[in-house]
């Protein structure tokens, strides 16, 4: 949400910049998440100024350029070349001097430099409205008042506004901070816990009043649950045109586009106030007859975005005698929107139902302004006195004439709130004893009213603007906010008490786990578990009916949970590559969900991705890319690290892999891993390598807490290395070459190790050559080169008889 610094000074008198307000902010709970300049004119027209032009002479060496001579002040007189067919001498100019930075319409900037213009020098630039940013004219340069001075910044004549405009990330709790009003209130509570005490200047609508009875628009209300109040007056003789400045100026700020005065007041109210308004063209209401009522489903309407919808039968709607125009609290209709032919207005102001609201939103994937508002909660008191606002600011800029008295329909009076607030509950929940005359002064700030007070606590009133605030502990947080977090001190007693818990514990597992892979240069992700529907296409093994659908998603992008780690792992390595971060090592621990006909189901994983280089280009390292065969070796090291061995391979059968194998005990699988097809990566805009594992975590965990872990000092004596490069049919695997290698020697054969292949020239056709070192070791005894060639010759014999194999 966008909070304009200047706008909040309308409200309240702030005694310190934008950074210490933002500061202030966001220790009141309404973190600041940055702060960013605004001017309404880009460059603030820095560096321009008037100029009076004391002569204007034919150019020598170009008939469509002028040389003048202009004084832009203190006694300084500049040659400057211009091609405006305008320019004569005696104006008063724009001028731009040397150093100053312009800006065309896309944004981009250039600067004025001294130069020559057809073998004559020019000091500056003499402007037109356009290239200034302060209209579209640029046939000729910008004539100004004859009576300015020569040198006076022209930014202090056009009334450039500077401001600072603060990024708040709103938490979905604080509806009674939608708005400038609303964050003004905080300031104030804030400001006062400081020992300052600000007056909060509240816009008046006194000088509110019908100045004629000749429109009137009757109003209905069918369902008073839906919308609880309902507010309607009626302007005439209205001139729809563009807004003032200092209107544009405020919406601008907060990223707004103006749009005409009419439209305009309704959205600075609403930003203002924080109470949404809709303007109607009363000339296009049919009958001069609102009904607020729900219509039968499939009914078809048409919003501002032209977009034709299809009603729900819970869709709350604006309708006249014939015809709906608008979904109520969320979108207007495209036949009933103000336009520069409307002399005639209905404001709407109204509470609607937040969670109708809501759903009507989310049913039709509508995010709007107003929703946003009517869907956490609104002020239902404030929905008069924003009405009166809104109307009178538009009676102010668009010269017309209130036509009709206010018709309030409000059917039941939304009550405040009663909390009773027990003081031995504020000092518990807070961890320090505050006085009791602090915790009614923060009250007061806050303008919750205390209706009695007692020896254990008091009675208290909460404004119906705070929504969020219905119980008990919900007040002690307020008045901890505002009395600072950052003012509690620290005991100096420290309680806890010691919990037995298992060291397989699950979180203590991806603890060890993610600790090694970060070591092994992998980064930790967090995915959504959100995902789309659609990418069930890319594997026969993701189905429809075993998703689960989300009641009322986000967005259709976000309308069902995952039922793979992949795609959510994809969109993350999209997302880094198309930010040229080609080189990506991530892993995550996560969820996978499925509803089968046997019952719905949560799955652990951990999933790792790799792509790219392995690791950082380095004088010292030798570059490569991150393989299958690297991964594996990540994959194996992490089971190591659990004591989880003897896993047997087989190849993967899941269709998300052009190639890949699977690691299973006797009873399920552990990890499943390979190269993701590249049909997958298309749809991800991906066009490098990525390798993919799965692990089934919940299994690992399990498979883990079976392992026995023991221990045995390093060996004091040498152990022994020796080769053998065989040559062997292409079908023949290391794991066979390992496997009856161990079984041949059981007791002294420590490690075996592929360190080289060979395929292609020299080599008969159908055979390839492995290099394989095998490492010996006696813990009681030095090994002599007798024992181990009598080994070696046994490993030589075996391999022979049973893989036919030759020595090279």
């Amino acid at each position: 949400m966008k909070i304009s610094y200047n706008w909040l000074k309308q409200f309240i008198k702030l005694p310190e910049n934008a950074e210490k307000t933002g500061e202030l902010l966001t220790d009141l709970g309404l973190e600041v998440e940055g702060i960013t300049s605004f001017q309404s004119i880009k460059g603030g027209l820095k560096g321009v100024v008037v100029g009076h032009v004391l002569s204007c002479d034919k150019h020598p060496n170009a008939d469509k350029l002028q040389l003048t001579r202009v004084n832009i002040g203190n006694g300084e007189e500049v040659q400057i070349v211009c091609g405006a067919p305008n320019i004569g001498a005696g104006q008063k100019v724009p001028v731009a001097t040397i150093g100053t930075v312009l800006y065309d319409k896309t944004g981009e900037s250039w600067e004025i430099k001294k130069g020559k213009i057809r073998g004559e020098a020019s000091y500056g630039m003499i402007c037109s409205e356009k290239e200034l940013g302060l209209g579209q004219s640029h046939e000729g340069i910008m004539v100004m008042d004859n009576e300015l001075v020569p040198g006076t910044p022209v930014a202090e004549i056009f009334e450039v506004e500077n401001d600072d405009v603060f990024e708040i990330g709103l938490t979905p709790n604080r509806a009674d901070a939608m708005s400038h009003w609303g964050v003004a209130r905080d300031l104030k509570a804030g400001y006062q816990q400081k020992g300052q005490q600000l007056e909060l200047i509240t816009p008046s609508v006194s000088s509110f009043h019908v100045d004629s009875r000749s429109l009137k628009i009757q109003i209905k209300v069918e369902d008073s649950n839906l919308a609880p109040r309902y507010c309607g007056v009626t302007l005439s003789d209205v001139k729809v045109t563009e807004s003032p400045k200092w209107l544009k100026n405020r919406l601008k700020a907060i990223g707004i586009t103006p749009k005409n005065n009419v439209v305009d007041a309704t959205n600075y109210v609403m930003h203002e106030l924080g109470q949404p308004l809709h303007a109607f063209d009363a000339g296009k209401i049919a009958g001069n007859e609102i009904n607020v009522k729900t219509l039968k489903a499939g009914t078809k309407f048409t919003t501002l975005d032209e977009v034709e919808r299809e009603l729900h039968e819970e869709d709350l709607m604006i309708c006249d005698a014939e015809k709906p125009l608008c979904i109520a609290g969320v979108f207007g209709g495209i036949s009933s929107g103000v336009t520069e032919s409307t002399t005639q207005v209905f404001l709407e102001s109204a509470y609607f139902n937040p969670v109708s609201v809501r759903k009507t939103a989310k049913r039709h994937g509508l995010n709007t302004d107003a929703s946003f508002r009517f869907e956490r909660g609104i002020d239902p008191t404030s929905v008069e006195y924003a009405l009166k606002r809104a109307a009178l600011l538009i009676k102010e800029i668009s010269g017309g004439e209130i036509t009709s008295d206010i018709d309030d329909l409000y059917f039941k009076k939304i009550e405040d709130f009663q909390v009773f607030l027990t003081f031995e509950k504020v000092n518990k929940l807070i961890g320090e004893n505050l006085a009791k005359e602090t915790i009614k002064s923060i009250l007061a700030s806050l303008e919750i009213r205390v209706n009695n007070v007692t020896e254990t606590g008091m009675g208290l009133t909460i404004p119906s603007y705070r929504v969020d605030v219905q119980r008990e502990s919900d007040v002690i947080e307020e008045i901890l906010r505002v009395y600072g977090y950052n003012n509690i001190k620290f005991g100096d007693k420290l309680s806890l008490s010691v919990a037995n818990s298992s060291k397989f514990e699950d979180y203590k597992v991806q603890n060890l786990i993610a600790s090694q892979l970060i070591g092994q240069g992998f980064y930790e992700t967090m995915a959504n578990s959100l995902t789309s529907a659609e990418y069930n296409e890319l594997s026969e093994e993701l189905k429809d009916e075993y998703q689960v659908d989300i009641l009322n998603p986000l967005s259709q992008d976000l309308g069902v949970l995952r039922q793979s780690m992949l795609f959510s792992g994809l969109e993350t390595l999209s997302y880094n590559i198309n930010r040229k971060r080609n080189n990506v090592k991530v892993f995550e621990f996560g969820k996978t969900y499925h509803s089968y006909v046997s019952g719905r189901e949560e799955n652990k994983h951990l999933s790792l991705f790799l792509t790219g280089q392995r690791m950082a280009e380095s004088w010292n390292s030798v570059p490569g890319n991150g393989n299958f065969f690297y991964l594996k070796g990540v994959i194996n090291s992490i089971f190591q690290k659990l004591g989880i061995n003897n896993l047997k391979a087989k190849a993967a059968k899941s269709d998300i892999f052009s190639e890949g194998i699977q690691l299973n005990t006797k009873k399920a699988r552990l990890v499943e891993f390979g190269v993701v097809r590249k049909s997958i990566l298309k749809k991800f805009d991906i066009d490098q390598e990525v390798i993919f594992a799965d692990f089934n975590w919940q299994e690992v965990l399990e498979m883990t807490k079976t392992q026995k872990m023991s221990f045995s000092p390093i060996p004091k004596y040498p152990s022994m290395r020796r080769d053998f490069a065989l040559l062997l049919d292409n079908s023949v695997s290391y794991d066979e070459i390992e496997q009856i290698a161990h079984q041949t020697e059981k007791k002294l054969l420590r490690e075996v190790n592929l360190f080289d292949v060979y395929e292609g020239k020299n080599l008969p056709e159908g055979k390839k050559s492995y290099a394989i070192s095998f490492v010996f070791q006696d813990e009681n005894k030095t090994l002599t080169d007798k024992q181990v060639d009598k080994m070696m010759s046994k490993l030589q014999h075996r391999f022979e008889k049973e893989l036919k194999a030759e020595l090279r």
